[in-house]
């Protein structure tokens, strides 16, 4: 057995892994609130290291108030803004900010002593560095959201922010799997192909979907169209569509009905895979996941229409977004036990299904 390898599983690794997990869903759901209050551009400078700490007195928050106003946001959203109205703003930015930070500091620095201390099991090793990597990478992506609104636009670019929260929720998912890689060891058994696939397609809709959502924070499209099923009493209104391509990414009523579709065919997706999977159920607790996952789902679109009927109030889309991630984690835990499932077939198998 290699060195770095003193057991195939290590419920101390597993447990560092989950709260790094945690940490991350609280700055998605900080990352929206960020976005709500229309705080992401109050920081017109990136300083990874010195800018940890807020402006500590009067002259250097109006040093900081000053690079505001030079940027489009203020000069046509803000005008006359106090201080103090800056000063609430720019908290949001620097707290979310500072979580990044914690984040990092939170996985390089153990990720280090459990190298040191040969208790991270080999095969985890470069999963870990990968997560390392797209954290710093993830710093990089911010910078170039926040960058897109500093000159010409008055907010940051919707495919950009796609992106960035993209990432964000492949970290969080990452760790949560190889937190559960961590805590149960290696496991070579795996369930028949369809199962597999049918969970994989269930875990790419998701994040699909939380994608879509991005566009529509991004366009503001929530703020528009907020009647319910119909959009201004019609089933689809028209899209502008000068911008040719670009429509997709920030036209209003294109990007929300995007949304609204995807969601309805992942609603029907999801339950049609939930109960195959009840009905089939190839290891204990793999149906229960499945309709876990339904269930979230549903959950998920009720309160999605009842962000949206009530014009995106800061706590609803704060919950919203936060409801992305929990998703997202049934997704991905449901996949994770799936292809880890030893199969039981009780009929002719799940391969007719197609999944």
């Amino acid at each position: 057995m290699n060195r770095f390898l003193p057991r195939d599983q290590s419920r101390s690794v597993a447990v560092w892994l989950f709260a790094c997990a945690v940490l991350v869903f609280v700055m998605v759901v900080v990352g929206g609130v960020t976005r709500l209050t229309g705080s992401g551009l109050s920081i017109t400078e990136w300083k990874p290291i010195m800018g940890a700490l807020p402006p500590m007195n009067h002259a250097d928050w109006m040093d900081a108030f000053e690079k505001y106003k030079a940027i489009p946001q203020y000069q046509q959203i803000n005008a006359g803004m106090s201080l103090g109205e800056f000063q609430g703003i720019y908290f949001w930015e620097w707290f979310h900010r500072l979580l990044g930070r914690l984040v990092g500091v939170a996985f390089a620095l153990p990720f280090l002593v459990f190298l040191l201390m040969r208790k991270l099991p080999r095969r985890l090793i470069w999963r870990c560095g990968v997560l390392l990597a797209l954290g710093g990478l993830q710093g990089l992506i911010g910078w170039w959201m926040v960058s897109s609104g500093l000159s010409e636009r008055v907010d940051v670019a919707p495919e950009r922010l796609a992106v960035h929260l993209g990432l964000a929720l492949m970290i969080f998912a990452g760790l949560i799997w190889v937190g559960l890689e961590a805590w149960s060891g290696e496991e070579h058994s795996r369930s028949p192909e369809g199962w597999s696939r049918g969970a994989a397609l269930m875990w790419g809709a998701v994040f699909v979907q939380c994608l879509l959502g991005a566009l529509v924070a991004g366009a503001k499209a929530g703020f528009v169209y907020t009647d319910w099923p119909l959009m201004n009493g019609a089933v689809f209104p028209p899209a502008d569509w000068g911008k040719g391509a670009l429509t997709f990414l920030h036209d209003q009523a294109l990007v929300q009905f995007n949304h609204r579709i995807w969601a309805y065919g992942l609603l029907i997706a999801g339950t049609v895979y939930a109960v195959q999977a009840w009905r089939w159920r190839l290891a204990e607790g793999l149906g229960t996941s499945a309709i876990v996952l339904a269930v979230a789902l549903w959950l998920q679109a009720a309160l999605g229409v009842v962000t949206l009927i009530h014009a995106v109030p800061m706590w609803l889309g704060g919950l919203h977004q936060a409801g992305a991630a929990l998703v997202l984690l049934a997704a991905t835990v449901n996949l994770w036990l799936v292809r880890r499932s030893q199969p039981r077939l009780f009929m002719s198998g799940p391969r007719s299904m197609g999944l």
